[in-house]
Parts: structure tokens; C-alpha cells; sequence
């Protein structure tokens, strides 16, 4: 028997309260799978499970709020047969009262129809009298969620997630932030780099192309700093419980900036693998469901690095602080022409001020560097990312 715990979701996460389960008692799960959604400080987050098994029983009650490694499920491994006498560890006890118990609801797949609707999204659509045949599903494989239901509720009734607090937000981020100082000796690196050919060749490319197939420059920032990565030893992982880990893939995260404020970086998965058509396509799905609130655990907790690029702001740089357990963070500052001098003339360039915050215990000046030279080279090619 295996234990489901509340996940850490990140350094600035304590505790997440649970809003909706995605299986119910019975139901096989494989490693991957979402499974439950929790909503923390940056939004409701899917909740993805690590093995394969059967839903022996469910333990935490929707709204209750949970500390991080509270037990919420049981999880019978795959092919192991059914113990009713299995228990968990006792769940610590909620920060706020959970609703009371409720009979277990039926399962994710439908007894009819080819459509999926979570065990809440069920419960609602009945309380309302709403034909889930009529719903749109936004969950994992289209499976009608919670929230589906609310949307198509009639009158006035809304659904359960009205936003996010900000005002919570940026107590946890200024948490992780204040950790982040204490804990990591950070150290700092500046370049200037010079972006007119990346600029000139994503005009030329982008020419004859919608704006759904146009690829913008930070694009080429996430694709370099992740190619960058993979090849300078010590930028790329996490450091946990004194040992650095470095890892295989470079999951980059990157900075959203959040409407109405606040900020978060998920990651894109094995970005320096991926084409920059690919990269500029989860990037925007990234920002979309970032800003809509439906991210997946996995991608708050596996990035490797992260990137933060502050656009057409104007500001030329900022000195940004590394995300624990991450070991370095890429700023890139606004893109102006500025004088360069190039074949012994003075010409007029785009280039952006970039700024390295990395890891003391983990890499050094030199190495941060390369790291940094690496950047622009790859940058001077855009045609090869």
C-alpha cells in the first residue's frame, strides 16, 4: 500500500487545500496521472500521482486545508490484492475543518457516453439538475471538472475559484525569496549581448506567418539558456539536502507575470530537446493556464533553472534571486539598439542586458562565465536552436 500525500508544490508552499478529487475508490491510476487539485497561493494546481495502482480510498474531505506531506489517499500498488485492513499514518490535523465525510462518489468514466467527469463535477451537475452530456470538459483528457460544471450552471451562481490572493501571493513569494538570500551564497555575473542577427532572422522567418506561428525573441532566450544548461556543468538542477543534483533534462522554468500582479515560473519540460516551434507553443500554453490557474504539480515543483525576461518594459536589467531548490536564475532585460562596434565601425545594434544569479556551493565565477558566453554564441545562430 502506498501513501498520497499533500505534495510540495514549491519553497513558498506550506500547506494547499483541497478542491477537487479527479478518481474515486476503485479507480486504476498510472504514474502521471492527475489525480486531485489543489489550490495554493498561485492557483488551483493538478496533482499528479508517482505509481501505478488502484484508489483504495480516499482520506481527506474536500476544503480542507492540508499541510504539506499530510496523507489524502491510499494507493494499492498494481496487482497487489485489496487489504481493508490497511491503514495510513494518522493525517496531521487540517489547518481549517474539512467538510464532514461523504459517501464515496462514483468513478471518473462514465457509465454511459464516452464522455469523463470528476466525482465533483458529478455531485454538482446533479445538486443542479445539469445534463453532463451538454458540458465541455477543460480537464485531463477533457474530462468535465468542477469548474466546467459551475460555467454551465444557469443564473448567476459562479464557480468555487474566484481568482487568486495577491495579497497571499506575495507573502509566500517574499518567504521563498527571504529563504532563497539566507540559504544560497549567491554570486552575480553581467553581459551585454548582442541580439541584431537573432532579430533580423526572427523578422525574416516570421514574415509569412500568422500570428498563432510567429516565434518571439523569448523564445530564443529559453531555447539558448537551456541548450547553455545542458552543456556547463553546475547550472542545471537542484540542491537537496546538501547535495547538488544535477539533472538530465533542462526543465526551464519561466517567469509569468500574473494579471492584476504577482508572479510565477513554471517549467517546460526537457525545453533544450525541444524545437523553437515546440518551445513557442508550451511556452503559451504555460502563460495561458498560468494565468487561468491550472497548472500541474510537476510543474511547479521540477524546474531546473529558470528564466525571467522583462520584455518590452524598458527597464535594461534586474538582478533576480534563485528559486530553491534551483541553483541559478537568467534576467534578461528590455532589447534597445545601443552603439556597438562591429568590423571597426559604430553601428546601431539590439542588444539586451543580461544578468546571471547563481550558486556558490555549486559553481563559481568562471563557470558562470561560460555559461553566460554560451548564451550569446548560441544566440549569434539562431537559425541552429
Amino acid at each position: 500500500m502506498g501513501v498520497f500525500k499533500m505534495p510540495s508544490l514549491g519553497a513558498d508552499m506550506d500547506d494547499g487545500k483541497l478542491i477537487e478529487w479527479l478518481v474515486a475508490p476503485g479507480d486504476t491510476v498510472t504514474r502521471g496521472d492527475v489525480v486531485a487539485v489543489v489550490e495554493t497561493q498561485k492557483g488551483a494546481i493538478e496533482i499528479e500521482i508517482f505509481e501505478d495502482g488502484v484508489v483504495e480510498r480516499i482520506d481527506a474531505a474536500l476544503g480542507g486545508t492540508f499541510p504539506v506531506g499530510a496523507p489524502l489517499a491510499v494507493i494499492r500498488g498494481a496487482g497487489a490484492p485489496q487489504d481493508v485492513a490497511a491503514s495510513p499514518q494518522p493525517a496531521p490535523a487540517p489547518k481549517v475543518k474539512p467538510a464532514p465525510p461523504i459517501p464515496a462518489p462514483p468513478s471518473v468514466a462514465a457509465k454511459s457516453g464516452d464522455f469523463r467527469a470528476s466525482p465533483a463535477a458529478r455531485a454538482r451537475a446533479a445538486e443542479l439538475g445539469i445534463d453532463l452530456s451538454n458540458v465541455s470538459g477543460t480537464g485531463p483528457e477533457a474530462a468535465i471538472v468542477l469548474a466546467d460544471v459551475d460555467r454551465a450552471a444557469p443564473g448567476s451562481r459562479k464557480p468555487a475559484k474566484q481568482g487568486l490572493d495577491l495579497d497571499a501571493m506575495r507573502t509566500a513569494i517574499a518567504a521563498a525569496m527571504t529563504r532563497s538570500k539566507h540559504e544560497i551564497p549567491h554570486y552575480y555575473l553581467e553581459h551585454e549581448i548582442d541580439l541584431q542577427t537573432a532579430d533580423d532572422w526572427l523578422r525574416a522567418r516570421n514574415a509569412d506567418r500568422p500570428p498563432e506561428g510567429r516565434i518571439l525573441m523569448g523564445t530564443l532566450f529559453v531555447k539558448a539558456m537551456a541548450l547553455a544548461a545542458a552543456k556547463v556543468t553546475g547550472m542545471n538542477g537542484q540542491y537537496v539536502d546538501g547535495v547538488f543534483q544535477s539533472s538530465q533534462t533542462v526543465n526551464a522554468g519561466v517567469a509569468v507575470a500574473l494579471r492584476g500582479g504577482g508572479l510565477i515560473a513554471p517549467a517546460l519540460m526537457d525545453a533544450a530537446a525541444l524545437p523553437l516551434d515546440q518551445v513557442m507553443a508550451a511556452m503559451r500554453d504555460l502563460v495561458k493556464r498560468a494565468r487561468t490557474g491550472r497548472l500541474k504539480g510537476s510543474e511547479m515543483t521540477d524546474g531546473t533553472i529558470t528564466l525571467s525576461s522583462l520584455g518590452e518594459t524598458g527597464v535594461d536589467g534586474m538582478t533576480a534571486v534563485i528559486y530553491p531548490p534551483q541553483v541559478a536564475i537568467v534576467a534578461f532585460g528590455t532589447p534597445r539598439p545601443v552603439p556597438r562596434v562591429v568590423d571597426g565601425a559604430v553601428l546601431a545594434r539590439l542588444c539586451a542586458h543580461v544578468t546571471l544569479a547563481a550558486d556558490h556551493r555549486v559553481s563559481d565565477g568562471r563557470r558562470g562565465a561560460k555559461f553566460l558566453k554560451e548564451i550569446d554564441t548560441l544566440l549569434q545562430s539562431p537559425e541552429d536552436l
